[in-house]
């Protein structure tokens, strides 16, 4: 049960990455994703993700990331897999399709299909992504959650 003194967390907005250099960092995940720029800097790029986006911050220091990653929803994890190759880039090893950019940040790319978080319509819309569905696994978390989707 919630505890009503205390303010919830509902959602994310954006994620940061660190990354050593902007234009690179854009022509690398371009290799790999359909890219929406919402803006950019000579120190920061913002890529629409619908109603979130992810802000590539440049300045990485620290060393490559282990166990920390950041999950990536797309809409055909097999294209990813398919755009990871043909860019050259090898996949980390294990049960999911993990990848580390050129600065080490650790990329998990998870299915729509497979999540138990839905966008509302009008963004699914908005986004051109109408067909989407959800595979059984995801119908069944969403409706325990009373969340159904059709």
């Amino acid at each position: 049960m919630a505890n009503s003194t205390k303010p919830r967390a509902i959602g994310l907005n954006h994620v940061a990455l660190e990354v050593g250099d902007i234009e690179e960092a854009l022509a690398f995940y371009g290799r790999i994703f359909d890219l929406q720029l919402r803006g950019k800097s000579e120190t920061m790029a913002f890529i629409d993700l619908g109603d979130q986006f992810v802000a590539l911050q440049a300045g990485r220091k620290q060393p490559a990331d282990d166990g920390r990653h950041v999950g990536l929803v797309v809409d055909d994890k097999e294209a990813v897999r398919a755009a990871l190759k043909a860019a050259g880039i090898k996949p980390i090893g294990g049960p999911f399709l993990d990848f580390r950019d050129p600065w080490g940040n650790r990329i998990e790319i998870v299915g729509y299909d497979n999540i138990q978080f839905t966008k509302a319509p009008n963004v699914l819309r908005g986004m051109g992504l109408t067909h989407l569905t959800k595979n059984e696994t995801a119908k069944k978390e969403l409706a325990e959650k009373g969340m159904s989707v059709s």
